[in-house]
């Protein structure tokens, strides 16, 4: 049975905000800038994320300016500083909701760690530390490439459904092959499952069962704290929404399916591995977390 049909009517400005903070490297800028109370110099941000060439911090730079979630403040050709806007400290609870979900729900590289437990020092397998900035981004990328968003929030409201039903709800003046790929997207990040239905054969998809992950329902607080930023409400309200509910998974859960995808990796591919066995302890971003390490860059 379908579930009941909840409207979205947020939907366009969800995915208009996704498409803004989206493009590479505009969280780190953002969160870089967050970390410091006073407006930054161009030399002082490039000196924060010394990775980046001229010509990837300037545009960054500039779109921010230009969505106006940055301020661009010149006193002289050469002395020209940056700082957040208030919309763009206001953005700054929602890239913390991104940063957790990443944090909780991406496959994570297990890597050698030093563990203190009752005075003695050993070495355990443990999920590698990722900056929260990367989390977001990599958060970010599973839900911000065209029809994703849309596609995951017309399964949230119909419940399982057919190729051809998304294809009618989400892209209706698109041909309905246009609905394959992005499906397929989702089925690899693990945020939806396709069923054929039984008897049919396998490779035939169009009358699949089309529903969501696990990983995809924990979107919710995502979504809810992006729809929230994107209607000019106040974070606080972000614990309630008409189509995503009013229930957070706690910081700590890891349980439940995780999803794959880690498009940021700039190093070394993504590895699926096993589910801690215990929670994690829940954290909360602070400037100091933006890196893994004063000297490194982005880990992936």
């Amino acid at each position: 049975m379908a579930a009941a049909r909840v409207p979205s009517t947020d939907l366009p400005r969800v995915v208009e905000t996704l498409e803004m903070i989206a493009p590479r490297w505009s969280v780190w800028v953002l969160m870089t800038l967050a970390a410091e109370t006073q407006p930054m110099r161009y030399s002082e941000v490039n000196a924060r994320l010394p990775w980046l060439v001229d010509g990837q911090l300037t545009p960054r730079l500039r779109a921010l300016s230009n969505a106006g979630l940055i301020e661009r403040t010149a006193f002289s050709r050469k002395h020209v500083t940056y700082g957040l806007t208030d919309r763009g400290r206001t953005l700054l609870p929602t890239l913390e909701t991104l940063a957790a979900y990443g944090d909780q729900h991406l496959d994570k590289q297990l890597v050698e760690t030093k563990v203190t437990k009752n005075g003695t020092t050993q070495v355990e397998m443990l999920p590698e530390r990722i900056p929260a900035a990367q989390n977001a981004e990599d958060a970010l990328a599973l839900i911000s490439y065209k029809h994703a968003t849309p596609l995951l929030w017309a399964l949230k409201e119909r419940g399982p459904s057919t190729m051809a039903a998304l294809h009618q709800e989400t892209m209706p003046d698109l041909s309905v092959a246009a609905v394959y790929h992005p499906v397929y997207k989702l089925s690899e990040d693990r945020l939806v499952t396709i069923t054929p239905q039984a008897g049919a054969d396998k490779d035939t998809l169009s009358t699949a069962r089309i529903s969501l992950t696990a990983a995809a329902r924990a979107l919710a607080p995502v979504y809810q704290a992006v729809a929230t930023w994107a209607t000019g409400r106040p974070h606080t309200d972000a614990g309630h929404h008409p189509l995503w509910g009013t229930v957070r998974l706690p910081a700590a859960v890891r349980s439940g399916q995780w999803a794959a995808h880690q498009a940021r990796h700039t190093m070394r591919t993504a590895v699926p591995v096993a589910q801690p066995p215990a929670p994690a302890p829940a954290k909360t971003w602070r400037p100091a977390d933006l890196f893994s390490s004063p000297t490194t860059g982005p880990c992936r």
